[in-house]
């Protein structure tokens, strides 16, 4: 269980909702892939670090600063005597390592990740000490993708390699030594100084006109999607769900893009378009949030 769980950033989200209700230029689209890509490659690595048995605090997915400069870190393993450090890439296909440079066959050269590995590490170890705190730090580049191959692999890099990432587990749970209280509060101090709004967001602009409007299947995100009863019916896969539910998403969805608007019965109607009666919008409001205003000036927060 990590002390500190993943969750999609809020710009994977947005990005998310955007290519299915717009179409997104293939720069946008490439991003939006990346970052669905390395999510998907983390999530993965965390069911193996979930697996951890020996006492430990993981910490996944921290944002940090230290003197105006931001860093972040995929996953920390708090052990006794050790801090492991693990920058994450779901890469896939032929790569190959040529003069401390990383390339994608047949030639096309990208970001070594030691870079970035190197970069957090030292941050950390900086901001640990300024914390009071002088605990080693094992750093690593995971590749947790099965289909990632790397010719002319460095023996003196820190790569864990998708066929060894499984003994590194199990090497770590071989650990006896045992926390104390200095490591759940250097765990909480961190947690503590996490960003949770990542400033890094290169999105394109939108506006509500240019969205598609309609509520989409939770399954296969199809607009395709029927209203019966009490109950969403999606008529490309045959996915239902409770219609309040449904509606919810949808608020959360227009919320995620559009913060700084009111949510009302009309713009929420307009939003999900396929709930026909308003009277039903305006109840699923009313169970939900607080009603704030009367008649044609209420909204809800």
């Amino acid at each position: 269980m990590p002390y500190k769980s993943r969750n999609e950033s809020i710009e994977l989200l947005i990005l998310k909702t955007l290519n299915s209700r717009i179409s997104l230029s293939d720069k946008d689209k490439q991003y939006y892939f990346n970052l669905k890509k390395g999510n998907e490659g983390e999530i993965l690595f965390d069911t193996l670090t979930d697996k951890l048995q020996c006492e430990c605090l993981i910490l996944n997915d921290l944002l940090l600063k230290l003197n105006n400069t931001m860093f972040q870190i995929d996953a920390l393993v708090i052990l006794s005597d050790t801090i492991y450090l693990f920058e994450v890439k779901n890469y896939e296909g032929d790569y190959y390592y040529e003069s401390d440079r990383l390339y994608k066959k047949p030639k096309s050269e990208i970001t070594n990740p030691l870079n970035q590995l190197s970069r957090s590490e030292s941050l950390l170890r900086q901001l640990l000490q300024n914390l009071g705190f002088n605990i080693p730090i094992h750093a690593s580049v995971v590749f947790i993708n099965p289909g990632f191959t790397l010719y002319q692999a460095p023996l003196n890099k820190p790569f864990i390699f998708p066929a060894q990432v499984n003994s590194y587990i199990k090497k770590l749970n071989m650990i006896t030594r045992k926390l104390d209280k200095k490591h759940r509060l250097l765990a909480d101090k961190l947690i503590s100084l996490h960003i949770k709004d990542s400033p890094f967001k290169l999105l394109t602009a939108y506006d509500y006109d240019q969205l598609r409007k309609g509520i989409t299947c939770i399954k296969c995100t199809s607009f395709s999607i029927s209203v019966q009863g009490k109950k969403c019916v999606c008529e490309e896969c045959g996915h239902e769900e409770e219609v309040t539910a449904a509606v919810m998403r949808n608020v959360t969805e227009f919320k995620l893009l559009f913060p700084d608007q009111r949510i009302t019965t009309n713009v929420i109607h307009d939003w999900c378009k396929v709930v026909e009666s308003k009277r039903r919008i305006r109840k699923i409001l009313e169970r939900n949030f607080k009603k704030v205003g009367v008649h044609q000036w209420t909204f809800y927060e």
